[in-house]
């Protein structure tokens, strides 16, 4: 079963309470939509989104086994294998020895921590918001490691790397995701 980006919402908040995870889920969601429908993948857009909704599935109840635990919840739920190797590979070389392989996997694994990055840097703007974010000021940030130490920098350059992206770009194209998103404040 490939859930729909509602029913992969609905299957999140079965399993985390917390409004941060909830949103950090569907913010991924949209950025992988985003991408989707920017790198030619249209077709694709409610599985991408379906699989960032769902990326971290398992790290609000089980943060030690992320990325383990939620392959064996989502083949519980019956989900395509398709689905549970996407959202498993982000924590490629973190808790599992699962290898982005497809160009939406590549995004998710870059992505995912660069939008924590993103995120950070917005509210402290005095706009709040990414829709005046410049690529410098997330660079400026990316570079001082104590700023969102939560946020894997070495995870986010390698993601670049794999996409064949300067972070530069990397940056810019997840900025101007951020900004399409509704679930972005």
């Amino acid at each position: 079963m490939i859930p729909t980006p509602e029913q992969a919402y609905a299957l999140l908040q079965q399993y985390n309470q917390g409004e941060f995870h909830l949103k950090h889920g569907r913010i991924v969601g949209d950025v992988l939509r985003w991408y989707a429908e920017t790198l030619g993948y249209g077709a694709e857009a409610d599985f991408w989104q379906a699989v960032g909704i769902l990326h971290d599935l398992d790290f609000e109840q089980w943060p030690e086994q992320h990325c383990v635990k939620e392959q064996e919840l989502l083949r519980a739920h019956n989900v395509d294998e398709r689905l549970i190797h996407a959202v498993a590979s982000h924590g490629w070389g973190l808790t599992v020895d699962i290898a982005p392989e497809h160009e939406m996997e590549k995004v998710l694994y870059a992505a995912d921590e660069l939008t924590g990055l993103i995120g950070a840097v917005a509210v402290m703007r005095p706009s709040k918001s990414v829709d005046d974010l410049e690529v410098k000021s997330v660079k400026k940030k990316f570079k001082d490691k104590k700023f969102a130490a939560g946020c894997s920098r070495e995870v986010i350059q390698q993601g670049a790397d794999l996409l064949g992206w300067t972070l530069d770009e990397l940056i810019e194209r997840t900025i101007l995701a951020m900004r399409a998103s509704p679930s972005v404040d």
